[in-house]
């Protein structure tokens, strides 16, 4: 079972007992939107050309918390 498959069906059996401001649907939720967003970033780099250390430092900043940074 993918990871994201993982995480829907956890939020899909929590959802059915809980109500949506419950903290742990809200975690599982949380963590179904970064288990999608890593796989579309892996599909994305396997598409991808090869990178330029330059591009995959730019890249990973974007992921980098930090406030006022500019987009």
């Amino acid at each position: 079972m993918s990871d994201v498959n993982h995480h829907k069906c956890r939020v899909a059996a929590l959802a059915r007992f809980r109500p949506a401001s419950d903290p742990v649907l809200v975690a599982a939720q949380q963590d179904l939107r970064a288990a999608k967003l890593a796989a579309h970033i892996a599909k994305v780099v396997a598409e991808a050309p090869p990178l330029s250390p330059a591009v995959l430092d730019r890249l990973a900043s974007l992921l980098k918390p930090s406030s006022g940074r500019a987009a």
